[in-house]
C-alpha cells in the first residue's frame, strides 16, 4: 500500500491524481501532517509526501530503522514539478516509485542513488539474497576498479561491469549456493538453485523435519538462502512438519501426485513410501522431478530415543535457466520504442542483433552489456547465437525492427529454442502499423501483410497468397517490396491485384516510417511506379471500399458505414 500525505490544496489535488491512477494501491492520510506521516510510515510499504523534503526528513528521522525494511519515501514539491526519492531508494522501492509518480503527474523524477544515476544495477536490487561487502564492491563498480565475477552457479544476471573468473582486482562478485566464509571486498549472491525434497510419516514432529532439512544443507555445505522450494507428494501437502520446514526457510511448498513421482528414476527407492502413498520415492523423486543434479541423496532423520526415523529429505541443484527476450524495437523513432522493450534492453547482459539496429539503441544499454552484432543476411546465425547464450545461463535480448514476430527474429529464434530456457516476447510497433498511421486508416477493416522477398519463400507460394488476398478483397501491405536484385515481384503482385480492383484503388507508399527522413504519398493502383519503391518502403494497397478522404487513405470498418456515408 502507498500512503499519500499532503498539507495544502495543491498537494491534495496532486495526491488525488495518484489515487485515481492507482485506486487499489493508495491510501490517503489526513489530519495533522506529523501524525499522518508517522501513521503512513508505520502502515504502508511506501509513502508519497506532498511536502518539502526538509520537513519530511525531520519527521521520518526518528522512525528510520533498517533500509531493508523501512518503507520507501518520495517527496513531491508544491508545484508538482519534481518527484524526489528521499529514503529507501532500493530496499523500499522509492526510486521506482519516484519514476512512477513522475509519470502520472508529468513531473521530473529525482533519483540520486549512485548506481541508478550511472545505469549500474544495484547489487541489492537483483532479486537475489546478497551477503558481504555490498557498499565496498558497489563503490568499486562505480569507480571502475577491477571487479571479478565468480559464477559458480550459472544464473541470468543483468549486466555488471565485471571481469570473468579470478581477476587481479581486489573485489569479487561471487554467485554460489554453497556456504562460504564472507571474504573482505566480496559480495555473495545466492541464486535460488536448490530444491529440497521431503517425505514424512504422519504426525512427524516439526522439529524433526526442520532439523533434518537444516542439517542436510549444513553438512553438504549448502546455503539455505539458495533453497527455491520444498517439494513433496500431494498426500503430504498439509503435513505439519513439512509445512513448518517450508515456513522456516521462507519458500513455497510444491506437491506432485504419486503417479508423477513414481515415474522418476531414483537411486534409493523404498517399499515403505510405495505402501504408504503409492510411490517408491518421495524425497528424491520430488527433488529430481524438474531435473538437476542430486547433491544430497535421500537421508533419514535421527531420533535421540532411537525410534525409527519419521522424515526423509534429498537436495537437488536445478540448472540455471537462461532467459531470452525477443524484443521488437519499433519502426525506428525512439518514442515508438515501448517502455517494456527499453526495460528488457537494460535487463539483458547479452545483446544480439543486426549492427544497424544495435546502433539505434546502444545508448540504452547498461555498462557491462556484451554486444554480439552482425550484418545483413545472418538472421539464422543471430538466432542460434542468442539461444546458445541463453542456454549458458545468461539474460539475453535478441532485437529486431518493428515487431520481432513479424518478418523478424522471433520465428528463427523460437525454432532453435527448446524448453530448457525461458523465452519472453516483447511486442513492437510494426512497419505496417507505423505506415498506416502516417497514411490515415488504411487498415480499418480486414487486412493482410505479405512479404515479396523470395529469399526464404518460393515465388509460387507468394503469388498464391497475393492472389488469395486479391480475391478475398483484403487490404494488402507489402513488406520487402523491391530491391536491386528483386525488381519484378512488385509489378507482378500489383498486376494480380489489378485483376480484382479498379485502377483508381488508393495505394499508400511510406518510406522510413517514423524516422527523420520519413516520406509518404498517396497514389493509385494504376499510377504507382514500382521503380520509386525500395526495401525501406511499405506499400499498402486498399480494397474495393478504401477511399481517399481529405488527403488520407481510409478503409471503413464496415460496408454498411460506407453506404450510409454516400
Amino acid at each position: 500500500m502507498i500512503g499519500i500525505v499532503s498539507a495544502t490544496a495543491a498537494g491534495a489535488a496532486a495526491g488525488a491524481r495518484l489515487t485515481a491512477a492507482w485506486p487499489e494501491r493508495t491510501r490517503v492520510y489526513g489530519g495533522p501532517v506529523a501524525d499522518a506521516v508517522r501513521a503512513a510510515f508505520a502502515e504502508c510499504e511506501q509513502v508519497v509526501c506532498f511536502l518539502a523534503t526538509g520537513a519530511v526528513v525531520r519527521l521520518i528521522a526518528p522512525l528510520l530503522a533498517d533500509k531493508r525494511t523501512d518503507p520507501g519515501v518520495v517527496c513531491v514539491d508544491e508545484a508538482g514539478r519534481f518527484a524526489v526519492s528521499l529514503a529507501g531508494g532500493h530496499g523500499g522501492g522509492a526510486n521506482d516509485l519516484a519514476r512512477a509518480v513522475a509519470s502520472v503527474l508529468g513531473a521530473e523524477p529525482v533519483v540520486t542513488t549512485a548506481t541508478d544515476a550511472v545505469g549500474v544495477p544495484g547489487l541489492d536490487t537483483l532479486g537475489l539474497p546478497v551477503e558481504g561487502d555490498v557498499a565496498g564492491v558497489t563503490r568499486a563498480l562505480l569507480d571502475g576498479a577491477p571487479v571479478a565475477l565468480r559464477a559458480e552457479v550459472a544464473w541470468p544476471l543483468p549486466p555488471l561491469p565485471v571481469g570473468e573468473g579470478d581477476a587481479d582486482g581486489a573485489y569479487t562478485v561471487r554467485v554460489t549456493d554453497r556456504l562460504v566464509e564472507g571474504a573482505a571486498r566480496e559480495v555473495v549472491l545466492r541464486p535460488p538453485s536448490l530444491v529440497v525434497g521431503v517425505g514424512a510419516s504422519r504426525g512427524a514432529p516439526a522439529e524433526e523435519v526442520v532439523g533434518l532439512v537444516e542439517g542436510a544443507l549444513a553438512e553438504a555445505g549448502l546455503s539455505p538462502a539458495s533453497v527455491a522450494r520444498l517439494a513433496t507428494v500431494a498426500a503430504k501437502a498439509a503435513e505439519p512438519g513439512i509445512v513448518a520446514a517450508a515456513e522456516r526457510l521462507g519458500v513455497p511448498l510444491v506437491t506432485y501426485s504419486a503417479e508423477e513421482l513414481a515415474e522418476v528414476a531414483v537411486p534409493h527407492p523404498s517399499d515403505a513410501p510405495l505402501a504408504a502413498v503409492g510411490t517408491p520415492s518421495v524425497a528424491e523423486a520430488a527433488a529430481l522431478l524438474t531435473g538437476g543434479e542430486l547433491l544430497v541423496p535421500k537421508r533419514k532423520s535421527v531420533r535421540a530415543d532411537g525410534r525409527p526415523a519419521m522424515a526423509t529429505c534429498a537436495v537437488v541443484r536445478r540448472p540455471g535457466r537462461g532467459r531470452l527476450a525477443v524484443v521488437g524495437l519499433g519502426p525506428g523513432a525512439r518514442d515508438l520504442l515501448t517502455p517494456r522493450a527499453a526495460a528488457e534492453l537494460r535487463r539483458a547482459s547479452v545483446l544480439v542483433g543486426l549492427d544497424q539496429y544495435v546502433d539505434q539503441i546502444r545508448d540504452l544499454l547498461r555498462p557491462g552489456t556484451r554486444v554480439l552484432e552482425s550484418g545483413l543476411g545472418a538472421e539464422e546465425e543471430r538466432a542460434r547465437t542468442a539461444v546458445e547464450e541463453a542456454r549458458r545461463g545468461h539474460a539475453v535480448a535478441l532485437i529486431g525492427s518493428g515487431d520481432a514476430g513479424v518478418y523478424a527474429m522471433a520465428s528463427p529464434a523460437l525454432a532453435e529454442a527448446s524448453d530448457d530456457i525461458d523465452v519472453v516476447g516483447v511486442p513492437g510497433v510494426t512497419a505496417a502499423l507505423a505506415a498506416g498511421a502516417v497514411l490515415g486508416a488504411p487498415l480499418g477493416h480486414d487486412h493482410v501483410s505479405i512479404s515479396l522477398s523470395d529469399l526464404h519463400t518460393p515465388w509460387e507460394v507468394i503469388e498464391r497468397r497475393v492472389r488469395a488476398a486479391a480475391e478475398a478483397d483484403l487490404v494488402v501491405t507489402f513488406y520487402n517490396p523491391r530491391s536491386r536484385g528483386r525488381h519484378w515481384q512488385l509489378p507482378k503482385a500489383l498486376a494480380i491485384l489489378a485483376e480484382h480492383r479498379a485502377p483508381g484503388t488508393p495505394v499508400g507508399v511510406v518510406r522510413n516510417a517514423s524516422r527523420a527522413d520519413e516520406s509518404a504519398r498517396l497514389t493509385t493502383l494504376a499510377a504507382l511506379d514500382p521503380a520509386s519503391v525500395d526495401m525501406m518502403t511499405v506499400v499498402t494497397v486498399g480494397n474495393t471500399a478504401t477511399r481517399e478522404i481529405a488527403g488520407r487513405m481510409v478503409t471503413p470498418r464496415g460496408y454498411r458505414w460506407q453506404e450510409s456515408a454516400r
